[in-house]
């Protein structure tokens, strides 16, 4: 009864106040003068302190009336405006010398740094190539790499570089146009993510790698169960290169995805083949196999269905015993994914569950490792394609070094498209337009320049691959080897990527079977 009371009281006295200022208000309309405009603002901060004073939800707005509010405002603009005030080396998951060095590449400027290196060698981790002192001339560098095993009717002419998997619905319709005529104008491939093949890949004109994944978006009933005549309409179109199934990604291996209501409009639910204004599930798993061989069953379904297109899987590997199942049933019934796409667990997402994020999956180096181990083991023919942080010449190449053939960068193509690391993705409040489907903030891209920025950056980052190459006396991307990189274990010691990962392994020993053989 007291509190009722109390609560009466102050419902009273904020009622009161809103009415004399709202009443101080008009007469400062009317009448002007700093005297009524000084008295509307007092009369306002007293309202906002009294509310403070008696909430229950924020313990410092209660002891603290007005003043804690500060607290939240400067809490709420830090993402944005941290990267000011942060040190070169500083900021995460890309520090400013890693995201400058996109900016610049996409607007073909400059990208040399002054003054040597800002890093300290000595500290445990620093990587490091070895270079030649017998560089080489590269006259005409092949970075593709056919996609396609034997029973590929339409094999695919890939990029070592190409757009990671982001889906319209996560993205703004201008930022995944951008990114598809960017790849159209450079000559690479975008990937949909799982959310489907949106008009806005369709009208950029780019090369679609189709990802598949546990909603069967884009083919899928209405019960979410797999649809094999959709899929073979949308697996037609020309644009369509590759299908990709997803059975995890790097940032949320093991863990479905969420379509809010709100974002669940009628365009994107069209697109996915849901009910629109309604949530929308992804499960952890596909429902159209339950084991390694009913998967591979499903992979040589969809190849029929997509009249032989190159059709491969995505995942961020966990149970080691699982994948080398996986390896296993590909000879046993001589089915095999033509790529195998591995992302590591330091992949990215719009949004995720910390504990995913931080402590689930495998890393990309690790993950790279066994998967070359198992192929070489079961001598499975598939192309591997890495994904997980990779933005840089260095990245690209380490990753070949691992026994990647191609590579995905997202959010390196996000920077390239504008993105300023705020780290508010999931929020829908973008402010460069990227991450949003608010029309305020998406139609501040200009399409135009953005495409060119993202083609940009492409051919920049492989001009500086084929200037690592040369310098390390590399002809082609298959000469690259593991025991060219190396990490700094603490100050004194240092050890290659070969005999970190590859213990027991010669990387020099190759035929034409398997890249790895194991030495006697």
């Amino acid at each position: 009864m007291k509190n009722l009371k109390v609560k009466t009281f102050i419902g009273f006295c904020l009622t009161f106040l809103f009415l004399i200022n709202l009443f101080v208000v008009i007469a400062a309309l009317i009448f002007g003068g700093w005297m009524w405009v000084t008295g509307a603002i007092l009369l306002s901060i007293g309202q906002l302190a009294l509310w403070d004073a008696y909430q229950k939800k924020h313990t410092i707005l209660r002891n603290f009336p007005i003043v804690g509010r500060f607290r939240y405002l400067i809490e709420s603009f830090r993402p944005k405006f941290i990267q000011y005030f942060e040190g070169e080396l500083e900021g995460r998951p890309f520090n400013r010398r890693q995201r400058s060095v996109i900016y610049q590449r996409a607007k073909n400027v400059r990208d040399t740094v002054a003054f040597g290196m800002q890093s300290d060698p000595y500290s445990p981790g620093h990587e490091w190539i070895a270079h030649s002192i017998y560089p080489v001339k590269i006259k005409n560098p092949n970075l593709r790499v056919i996609v396609g095993l034997s029973n590929c009717r339409q094999p695919y002419d890939l990029s070592i570089l190409n757009i990671g998997a982001m889906s319209y619905g996560a993205l703004s319709k201008t930022a995944v146009q951008s990114l598809s005529e960017g790849a159209k104008k450079g000559g690479f491939a975008i990937n949909t993510g799982e959310g489907g093949i949106s008009p806005y890949h369709i009208e950029g004109g780019g090369d679609i790698i189709w990802q598949i994944g546990t909603g069967y978006f884009g083919c899928r009933t209405t019960e979410g169960k797999f649809d094999p005549i959709l899929f073979r309409q949308n697996a037609g179109n020309p644009q369509v290169k590759m299908v990709e199934l997803k059975l995890s990604q790097g940032a949320k291996p093991g863990h479905g995805g969420i379509l809010p209501a709100i974002k669940n409009t009628n365009e994107i639910a069209a697109i996915r083949n849901v009910v629109p204004g309604v949530t929308v599930y992804s499960p952890g798993h596909h429902s159209a196999f339950s084991n390694a061989v009913e998967m591979l069953s499903f992979i040589d379904y969809l190849k029929l269905l997509s009249d032989y297109k190159p059709v491969g899987i995505k995942l961020c590997i966990g149970n080691k015993s699982e994948f080398e199942d996986l390896c296993a049933a590909m000879k046993k019934t001589n089915i095999y994914p033509d790529f195998i796409t591995i992302d590591g667990s330091e992949g990215g997402t719009g949004a995720a569950p910390l504990e995913f994020t931080d402590h689930v999956g495998m890393p990309l180096l690790e993950a790279l490792a066994f998967t070359s181990e198992m192929k070489r083991k079961y001598r499975i023919p598939s192309t591997v394609i890495a994904s997980g942080r990779i933005i840089t010449a260095f990245d690209i190449l380490k990753a070949i070094a691992m026994g990647a053939e191609a590579c995905y960068s997202a959010r390196g193509m996000m920077m390239a498209l504008g993105c300023i690391q705020a780290l508010i993705c999931d929020s829908g409040n973008c402010p460069v337009g990227i991450t949003t489907q608010n029309k305020r903030l998406y139609r501040g891209i200009d399409i135009g320049d953005k495409r060119v920025r993202i083609a940009n950056y492409h051919k920049n980052t492989l001009s500086a691959v084929v200037e690592l190459m040369e310098a390390c006396g590399y002809k082609s991307t298959s000469e690259v080897e593991a025991r060219d990189f190396n990490r700094r274990l603490n100050r004194h010691q240092s050890m290659s990527l070969q005999d970190i990962y590859f213990s027991g392994v010669d990387l020099h020993s190759r035929d034409n079977s398997s890249r790895y053989t194991y030495l006697n």
